[in-house]
């Protein structure tokens, strides 16, 4: 665009805004009502989105590890052997397995996981 004065340049909006307001309104799309349609809307829903996004990443986390502890608590349970000290024998033995890997096995590898918690009953009774 040519401008012949600086009044024209300044009052022009040019394609920045227009992508700017693109972004929001992709973000947008999925909402309801005015706040997918009107700017001024999308933009505080969009923001307000952002960052429940945010809060729920650091959630799930949590929510995660909580369910590995569950699940990992049943398993010692139901292998008549306490997690406190299966954990504690398993860190003697040098067995560098995180909750997860340790849930993983209880799951989907019983055998394996009934093999590590009789390793780690043998070397909690020494």
């Amino acid at each position: 665009m040519v401008f012949t004065t600086a009044i024209n340049f300044v009052r022009s909006k040019g394609p920045d805004e227009f992508w700017r307001k693109r972004k929001i309104f992709k973000i947008a799309a999925a909402f309801r009502g005015r706040s997918r349609n009107c700017y001024s809307l999308a933009i505080r829903s969009v923001h307000r989105a952002l960052v429940y996004a945010t809060k729920g990443r650091k959630l799930k986390k949590i929510d995660m590890a909580n369910l590995w502890e569950t699940r990992l608590q049943a398993a010692c349970e139901q292998h008549n052997i306490g997690y406190d000290i299966f954990r504690e024998s398993l860190s003697r033995l040098n067995v560098m397995l995180n909750r997860k890997a340790i849930v993983d096995l209880a799951c989907w590898e019983p055998y394996t996981f009934k093999a590590l918690t009789d390793v780690a009953r043998k070397k909690s009774l020494r």
